[in-house]
């Protein structure tokens, strides 16, 4: 994993853990799909990174998605989890180690539920890094 990736998701999931509501709805925080996870969780995706390095800094543009999952049937708590998601990435530290976070922009959500499966949330972020 490349270190601006590692640095952005450590401080992500103690975003997470640390907000009041997340971190009481929430049963966990997961690298991709767990096996056997209690819902709702959340689920953190493959991220896209890619160059956005100037002339004079090395920089790091991340796309980050993550996945909330509910088995409950109720699109509104779904709505309501993401609006806490968005809130806890926003308000991440823009210091973090080795790297300047330059932006945090919210690029898309999306719910949606399989008939005869549980309700997944995409949310994602494009966060702009330069190295310190």
């Amino acid at each position: 994993m490349n270190n601006a990736l590692a640095a952005l998701q450590s401080a992500i999931v103690a975003a997470l853990q640390a907000h009041p509501v997340l971190s009481a709805e929430l049963s966990g925080i997961y690298d991709g799909p767990p096996p056997r996870a209690v819902f709702p969780y959340l689920a953190i995706s493959d991220a896209l990174v890619t160059d956005w390095s100037t002339k004079t800094a090395i920089g790091k543009e991340i796309r980050l998605p993550l996945t909330l999952w509910d088995n409950v049937d109720d699109a509104a708590r779904m709505s309501d989890l993401i609006t806490h998601v968005e809130a806890a990435i926003a308000a991440l530290p823009r210091e973090l180690p080795g790297w300047h976070l330059g932006s945090v922009v919210f690029l898309r959500s999306m719910i949606v539920r399989d008939a005869a499966g549980p309700w997944a949330a995409l949310v994602e972020h494009r966060i702009r890094m330069l190295a310190a």
